[in-house]
């Protein structure tokens, strides 16, 4: 073994590797499976139910992959270099799926930057250890058609025999995506949809490096409803799925903190007049507004709604934590709070050498999108490496890891669905920049999470509440 693969295998990913190893197509690996007792550290008043016990509940124990894929040899010396698909919206079209024109193709351009860096890093150093030779992209444009994004999981699967898969940010289409690759039998690894869903299909072959709408939205829910007592909350959203489905614990959390949305307006994409919602919105007498959409969108209906003399606070979802908003929303965007999914302004010597790596490859300030898909390809890169080249082996390491990934963007611990568990952020615009602040930070009480649920994102144990930390 090169000494340079032996130093990236652990001890327990050594484990992982010899009871996945000379396999018979029958056998299936003796390996523990991922066990939560809590989903996405949901506290107690904010589940569903109530106070009821339900007969079962999902995504707490990790799905297993039983198949013959781990007996399936390595490709031959003919082999040249070692291929992973991105997917990601990096060209403009026009879809039925998005609405009419595209809009994320900004954030697809940072998630294809992220993922180049990581692969011309690794190159660097060797490129794949056991053959010498080296990574290459596979890069494939999603194209917001519906279906389209499963065509392309198929190229990539069979015809250029991809190992492995980063993408893509709509959510529609990612659900194309990994269901063609759990056809497929290939990891497909999301850094840029925070749809919770995306998830919650159980799919062995799925995983996910950037916090989601859920946890942003709990934390920002505990922060509008703890810590500032707001009761009367208005939600304006773009009528996309990004839209509807950031927004849906939103509403249930809400609701079940007795204060339940007084009204929801949605608009669609690319709009540039929301004075109907609006001016509803005034109507319903609102303490803050709360708006799931992209940057643009978001500044324009800040900038309106403070024209028309609506004084509230205003909170948005991570998109809006960009140059793009506060350059339309100008002196308004002062105070903004919007949800994160990591701090880009922690001190940390992985980030500092990616933030320099990437102002020089690419001549501009890396964004959170970018940031992600460098874990996430350097995630997979890892995984290739230890394990080998076969697909079934290289989801056995990454899925069964027993130690968060130590990204730039912080730690990525899985949870059993396989979900970035690491702590998300409130991002605030003050004195013309975004500072980032955590929980204790801003001291916004936690609702209560039975000490059976309690558990240390980090080292798996039980994790004592202060009495202080309870609502």
């Amino acid at each position: 073994m090169p000494p340079e693969l032996k130093a990236l295998i652990d001890d327990d990913t050594a484990e992982v590797l010899r009871r996945i190893n000379g396999l018979s197509p029958y056998q299936v690996p003796d390996l523990r499976l991922k066990q939560d007792s809590n989903y996405a550290h949901t506290p107690s008043d904010y589940e569903p139910f109530g106070a009821i016990k339900p007969y079962k509940e999902h995504f707490l124990k990790q799905m297993e992959y039983t198949g013959a894929g781990r007996a399936i040899p390595e490709p031959g010396p003919e082999l040249k270099t070692v291929k992973i698909g991105f997917i990601g919206p990096i060209m403009s079209t026009v879809s039925v799926a998005t609405g009419g024109k595209s809009h994320e193709e900004t954030l697809g351009i940072q998630m294809l930057e992220g993922a180049k860096l990581a692969i011309e890093e690794w190159n660097a150093r060797g490129g794949y250890f056991r053959r010498h030779i080296p990574f290459e992209l596979d890069t494939r444009n999603d194209n917001g058609l519906w279906g389209a994004s499963g065509n392309e999981i198929i190229n990539m699967a069979y015809k250029n025999d991809d190992w492995a898969i980063i993408g893509t940010i709509d959510g529609a289409n990612s659900h194309i995506a990994i269901r063609v690759a759990l056809k497929a039998e290939i990891v497909m690894l999301n850094s840029g949809d925070t749809d919770p869903t995306f998830i919650e299909t159980n799919i062995p072959w799925v995983m996910r490096c950037i916090g989601d709408d859920r946890q942003m939205g709990y934390l920002l829910m505990d922060y509008v409803l703890r810590k500032m007592n707001y009761k009367r909350v208005g939600i304006i959203r773009a009528s996309n799925r990004y839209g509807r489905f950031g927004v849906r614990e939103l509403n249930d959390s809400g609701r079940r903190m007795q204060h339940p949305t007084i009204i929801e307006m949605a608009y669609k994409v690319g709009s540039e007049d929301f004075s109907l919602q609006l001016e509803r919105m005034k109507a319903s007498n609102l303490d803050a507004v709360i708006h799931w959409g992209d940057a643009a969108e978001s500044a324009r209906i800040l900038n309106q709604m403070r024209k028309m003399g609506m004084k509230q606070p205003f909170f948005a979802s991570d998109r809006s934590v960009s140059r793009e908003f506060t350059n339309v929303a100008g002196a308004n965007a002062e105070g903004v709070i919007c949800g994160f999914p990591w701090n880009p302004q922690r001190k940390d010597a992985k980030l500092a050498a990616f933030n320099a790596a990437f102002r020089k490859r690419f001549n501009s300030d890396a964004g959170t999108y970018a940031a992600h898909a460098y874990d996430g390809m350097n995630m997979l890169i890892w995984a290739i490496q230890v394990a080998g080249l076969n697909r079934a082996k290289i989801r056995d390491v990454l899925a069964y890891r027993t130690k968060p990934w130590p990204g730039v963007t912080g730690d990525i611990p899985l949870s059993a669905a396989l979900d970035d568990l690491g702590d998300v952020y409130l991002a605030k615009y003050e004195g013309g920049a975004w500072r980032y602040y955590s929980r204790e930070d801003l001291k916004i009480p936690r609702g209560y999470i039975p000490a059976r649920d309690r558990v240390n994102r980090a080292t798996g144990a039980i994790d004592p509440m202060k009495p202080e930390d309870r609502n």
